[in-house]
C-alpha cells in the first residue's frame, strides 16, 4: 500500500469513527470484493458468502476503532475475515450436529400414545422428508429455520445469538421458510415418480 492509499484510508477511516456513512460504503466498495472471496472459499455458495461478507462488514464496522493504524488496513480486514469464516464454519458445523436431534424430538404432528404401524410409518416419513429439505437449505437459512421453528426462539434471541440485526434475521427465517416449502415440493414430487415408477414396474410384472 502506498503512502497515499494509507493516508486515505486512515482519511475514511477517521470519517466512519466520526459518524460518516458515505466513508463506510467507500471503504465497502473498495474491499467488498476480496471479503467476499474468503467467505465464497469457506461457505462455497454465492448467496451464502454474500450473507457472510456483509455479516463480515458490520463486525468490522464494530471494530474500527481497535484497528492499529501503524498496521496495513488489508492485511488486518483480512484476517478478520478469514477468523471470522472460522467462527462462522465452527457454528455452522455445531448447528449441523445438532438438527438430526432437534428434528427427532420436534412433533411434527399430533399423533396418539399408541400409534398403529401405519401411522408410525407416516410420521417417520415426514420427519425424514423434513430433514432432507432442511439439509438442502443454504446454511446461513437453514441456522435462522432452525433456531424460529424448530428450537422456537424469539426473533431477539436469534438475532443475540448470531449477532444479527432483527431485520436480518427476519428476512433470513422468511427465505429459509419459503426455500423449505419448495424443498418438500420438489421432494414429494421426486418420492411421487419414484413410487409411480416402481408401480408401472410392478403392474407390467
Amino acid at each position: 500500500m502506498t503512502p497515499e492509499s494509507a493516508d486515505a484510508i486512515e482519511a475514511l477511516i477517521q470519517r466512519c469513527l466520526q459518524g460518516d456513512q458515505a466513508a463506510w460504503e467507500l471503504i465497502v466498495r473498495q474491499y467488498w470484493r476480496k471479503v467476499f472471496n474468503v467467505a465464497y472459499k469457506f461457505v462455497g455458495r454465492h448467496d451464502e458468502a454474500e450473507d457472510l461478507a456483509q455479516d463480515i462488514f458490520l463486525k468490522i464496522f464494530r471494530s474500527l476503532d481497535t484497528f492499529d493504524r501503524r498496521a496495513n488496513f488489508q492485511t488486518w480486514l483480512i484476517s478478520i475475515s478469514r477468523n471470522l469464516c472460522i467462527d462462522h464454519y465452527r457454528s455452522v458445523r455445531k448447528e449441523r450436529e445438532t438438527i438430526d436431534r432437534d428434528v427427532d424430538a420436534n412433533d411434527l404432528s399430533p399423533q396418539s400414545h399408541d400409534p398403529g404401524p401405519v401411522a408410525a410409518l407416516e410420521q417417520q416419513d415426514r420427519v425424514q422428508l423434513l430433514k432432507e429439505a432442511m439439509a438442502a437449505l443454504p446454511e446461513t437459512l437453514r441456522t435462522a429455520v432452525l433456531l424460529r421453528d424448530i428450537q422456537e426462539l424469539s426473533y431477539q434471541e436469534i438475532a443475540d445469538r448470531l449477532r444479527l440485526p432483527e431485520g436480518t434475521v427476519k428476512s433470513r427465517i422468511n427465505r429459509g421458510r419459503t426455500e423449505l416449502a419448495r424443498q418438500i415440493r420438489k421432494l414429494r414430487g421426486a418420492d411421487f415418480g419414484h413410487k409411480g415408477t416402481m408401480l408401472k414396474r410392478t403392474g407390467a410384472n
